[in-house]
Order: C-alpha cells, then structure tokens, then sequence
C-alpha cells in the first residue's frame, strides 16, 4: 500500500477537489494522511466530514512544530506503508502519473520516484518566472554535473520507499528543499533514484506557502552538498 502525504494550511477552497482527485486517478491502495498545524486551520471541519465515509482518510496534528518541513517530517513518521507520497492540497501536483510512480517502488525496487516537470514529457504551467528558472537550472546542472538521475531535483512531488525514510537522517530546517535534502543524500549513499515525467499547474485558490527568498539558501546548501559529494568522488577515483 502507500501513504499519500498531505501538508495543509487554511486549504478550505482546495482539500475536498484534492482527495476526490486522489480518488478518481489513484487505483493504488493508500491511506490519505492530512498533516495540519493548528486546531482552528479551516481545513479541518472539510476533511472531518468526508472522514465519515472515507476510511482511509486521516487527520494528523504536525508534531514537530508549525510549519511545512515538520508537517512533512510527521507525515514520514506517520506512514506505514511501503511507499510514502508526498503532494500539496492545491491541485499543483500531476496525480495521473501516482500508480506510475508507485509501480516503480514496488515492482522495479526504487528507492526514490521523482516527479520531473523537466525531463522529455514534462511540463510547468504557470508560476513565478524566476522560482521557474532557478529551479530548472539547478535540476539540469546537477543532472549533468554530478549524474543523478532526475532533470528535477527541487520538486517536492516524489514518492519515497520507507524504508530509506527511515535511514535518511533529515537536516533541513526551512521547507520544500527537504525533498532535494533527501535526494542528493540517497544518491550520495548509493540508493536506486528515477523520475517519471509530470505536469505541475500553478494553484488557482489560495496563496502559496512557497517562501523562495527565505528558503533559497537552504538549496544552495544541498545542490552544493551534491557537488562537493561528486567532487571528492572523483578525486577517490583517481587516487
């Protein structure tokens, strides 16, 4: 089965679309793990009324401390499945390619699915212009440079064995560079990466919880993490 990991934060306008969308596309079993903050979020009262008919649709109080990183590390902590999903409440993310991408874990024994919305087949659809050209451009220098095998190292949308989940010792203390954290960490240590192409659609409700100034400097950290990594690599080769 999978655990599909929900962040949320005042997502009233988006939830109830969100989970019947995991519904209609997801033919894997899977238990929706809602993550929230605070008692007074108005997503709540939403996801309580469809919980009275949907079993596999759980609430989960972020345990770590407000905010999208530790409501991330909580879904983790929460999963017990074998592969863990981590998407937004918004509709951003391409739920057609989810059975793709747990296919992938379970019968190609990956470790990590990336949703690549640069790779042949991918595709961006709105978004601030300079959020989208950071993000490519530190997807394919690093595919190029270093080797790993996604074009889209940034994407938050990827889906996770739990198994490495459990032996990743997670760092990041900002946000979304949590999934980059991962990432460059699990081909570092030699752990199975791929990617699968997607589409990522800008939100049409609410207001982003993407921070790109406060958080930039935390994927500096891991994207020069992943060089340093190939660098010394390189050296041991040689030497």
């Amino acid at each position: 089965m999978l655990d599909i990991v929900i962040p949320v934060y005042n997502e009233q306008e988006n939830i109830c679309c969100t989970i019947e969308e995991i519904e209609k596309k997801v033919r894997t079993p899977h238990n929706i793990l809602v993550i929230y903050d605070f008692e007074q979020d108005n997503t709540l009262p939403i996801v309580r009324e469809l919980m009275i008919k949907k079993v596999n649709l759980k609430l989960i109080k972020n345990r770590y401390g407000q905010g999208v990183l530790n409501a991330i590390k909580t879904g983790f902590a929460s999963a017990k499945n074998e592969a863990v999903l981590v998407t937004m409440a918004d509709l951003s993310d391409d739920l057609a390619t989810v059975d793709r991408m747990y296919s992938k874990i379970a019968n190609e024994n990956y470790d990590i699915v990336c949703g690549s919305r640069y790779m042949c087949g991918g595709r961006q659809i709105g978004g601030p212009l300079f959020k989208r050209t950071m993000s490519r451009l530190a997807g394919f220098s690093l595919h190029y440079l270093t080797g790993i095998p996604t074009h889209d190292v940034t994407n938050s949308f990827k889906m996770y064995a739990k198994k490495l989940l459990d032996n990743i010792a997670i760092e990041s203390c900002g946000g979304f560079e949590l999934g980059m954290e991962i990432t460059v960490k699990a081909f570092a240590l030699g752990y199975q990466i791929t990617e699968v192409p997607c589409t990522w659609r800008d939100r049409s409700h609410g207001q982003s919880k993407f921070k790109l100034w406060a958080w930039l400097p935390n994927y500096l950290h891991w994207y020069f993490y992943a060089l340093r990594r190939r660098l010394f690599y390189q050296v041991d080769i040689k030497f």
